[in-house]
């Protein structure tokens, strides 16, 4: 774990004194900066509609075909007319003994089928590649995508959508011009996203959320950013954008000097209830190198307070843009240093214990009261559930000894997506039931009913091993996992890979937040993976808080 130990302290009090809580003082932390963020990527919803091609479309299609030409023949140019049949069927052997040293001149075979080319290719190469394919997948497709995931030369991929646009009339379809746009954006091409960018906008009134994201990462290095805000905008017609929209328009507009719509967009971000990326607020402490600016000081200072109230931990490149902002204020005398934590807690830098996870017995029961009324009586609980289940979730939890362990089944029989997913429950769930734990196994109805994802015998050796409630297939079961772990006392932990942000805000009093996250630090477990032998890995969540003797 990482710490800083600043010297010449004196604005420093205000970062605490703001929420009497986290003032300094026996036992409580010291400004601890810990390492590597803990929040996954949202899933985002899809969509995707067409509009006719264009004139417009027609001209920056053939662009891009004329481009490809010129470097395909640049590239022929330097190769002897006899080398064209080096792509028909045996090639890749072939090459491999008339130029038996040059192994960058073509990537490793895939699949055992075929090379992707290292050079841009004519139409002929290219048919003759698409007969050498023996894949039963599309083979336009299935190449680009080779090619992305290999992050090939922009050139080559230029060549491949020039030939499929001189067999459709110039037309090329979305997926290879996502593809394409995603190399140019890996490559940092700037005038050919513009291209791709002009066609795109001829041909869809709406993309996808991939491409908006593409788009929007590729156009804000350009004389061109501010269109990066309009795409912005039209993905705010449909979603919430997600929090790397909102990142590379961040860093698109303190690249280009405007501060202001930076914080905006960063105010507009949070109001969305989204998690900013930690490189998103690095570029702020980035920007603020060597500028003496009292507002924006402040607002680093309120980043600062954000990483603390919500357990977020800076990775060390982060950690080191904050050190420097510190020492490079100018008139002020900060001065950091790395340091090393102690097991105990203890900084060894500045000799103070930073803040355990670990609730007290009043705390416990302070936030156990709080949740029971802020978000299972007094939340939306019945807009999840009727009175009826949760009388009999609650009689169910009376008559039932303390449990160890509370499964969000559904949530963990789905961590592994290609397995099935009743079986991945009761890998857990037995693992579990070695230990003599006592099991509380929550999940709905349908899981009970035979499908190829849920096998009955499987779900009745489920239920032989811990206990089980099954609500209404429509209820949300995150108020009863927080009831039943709550109810068993201080030792009780639960396991799922939800973050309970709803569940947060509806405790409305900071303090218990900061309650609620410390509690759930040291009681949510997450698994980490399957070992051959149905061996799972379980890790509790504070695994984020690393430590170094």
């Amino acid at each position: 774990m990482m710490t800083f130990c600043f010297t010449g302290i004196r604005s420093f009090p205000k970062l605490w004194k703001s929420n009497p809580y986290l003032g300094l003082g026996p036992g409580r932390s010291f400004l601890s900066l810990f390492l590597e963020d803990c929040y996954g990527i949202r899933n985002q919803q899809k969509w995707f509609s067409l509009k006719t091609v264009s004139a417009q479309n027609t001209k920056a299609v053939n662009l891009l075909i004329a481009k490809a030409r010129y470097l395909r023949n640049e590239g022929s140019s330097k190769q002897v007319s006899s080398d064209t049949h080096l792509f028909a069927a045996g090639a890749a052997k072939k090459r491999s003994q008339m130029n038996p040293h040059r192994k960058d001149d073509a990537l490793p075979p895939v699949r055992n089928t075929i090379q992707l080319p290292t050079k841009p290719l004519n139409s002929e190469e290219w048919d003759r590649l698409k007969e050498d394919f023996k894949g039963r997948a599309n083979f336009e497709s299935w190449i680009i995508s080779q090619m992305a995931q290999s992050c090939s030369s922009v050139d080559v991929a230029k060549s491949l959508l020039a030939w499929v646009a001189a067999k459709n009339n110039g037309i090329v379809g979305y997926d290879l011009l996502v593809k394409y746009l995603y190399l140019c954006v890996f490559h940092k091409q700037t005038s050919e996203i513009i291209d791709v960018y002009e066609i795109m906008k001829a041909r869809y009134k709406r993309l996808e959320s991939g491409g908006y994201t593409l788009l929007i990462q590729g156009l804000i290095h350009s004389d061109r950013w501010r269109e990066a805000l309009l795409l912005l905008e039209d993905v705010k017609k449909v979603m919430i954008p997600s929090k790397k929209n909102y990142n590379d328009c961040i860093e698109g507009a303190l690249l280009h000097q405007d501060v202001n719509l930076a914080w905006n967009l960063y105010q507009e971000l949070l109001g969305y209830d989204l998690i900013p990326m930690l490189k998103t607020l690095k570029a702020f402490f980035d920007f603020g190198k060597n500028i003496k600016d009292d507002q924006y000081s402040n607002k680093l200072f309120d980043i600062l307070l954000y990483l603390r109230n919500n357990h977020l931990y800076p990775e060390e490149s982060f950690a080191h843009s904050i050190k420097t902002w510190f020492e490079s204020v100018p008139g002020e005398h900060w001065k950091g240093q790395f340091t090393t934590v102690k097991k105990s807690g203890q900084c060894l830098g500045c000799g103070k214990t930073i803040e355990s996870i670990h609730l007290s017995s009043e705390e416990y029961e302070s936030l156990k009261g709080k949740i029971m009324k802020d978000v299972i009586d007094g939340g939306d609980l019945y807009k999840k559930t009727t009175p009826q289940e949760l009388e009999r979730f609650q009689n169910f939890v009376k008559y039932c000894p303390p449990f160890d362990i509370v499964i969000d089944g559904l949530n963990v029989a789905k961590t592994f997506p290609k397995a099935r997913e009743s079986q991945v429950l009761l890998d857990v769930v037995s693992q579990l039931a070695k230990q003599n734990l006592e099991l509380l196994v929550l999940g709905r109805k349908h899981m009970l009913t035979q499908h190829s994802r849920w096998r009955k015998d499987e779900m009745k050796m489920v239920q032989k091993q811990a206990s089980c409630f099954f609500a209404d297939n429509l209820s949300e079961d995150d108020p009863f996992l927080l009831y039943a772990t709550l109810h068993s006392g201080n030792h009780c932990k639960f396991i799922t890979k939800d973050l309970m942000r709803d569940h947060k805000a509806c405790l409305h009093n900071a303090k218990t937040q900061h309650l609620f996250f410390k509690w759930q630090r040291g009681h949510q477990l997450a698994i980490l993976n399957r070992l051959p032998g149905s061996k799972i890995i379980f890790q509790i969540l504070r695994k984020r808080e690393h430590k170094q003797e």
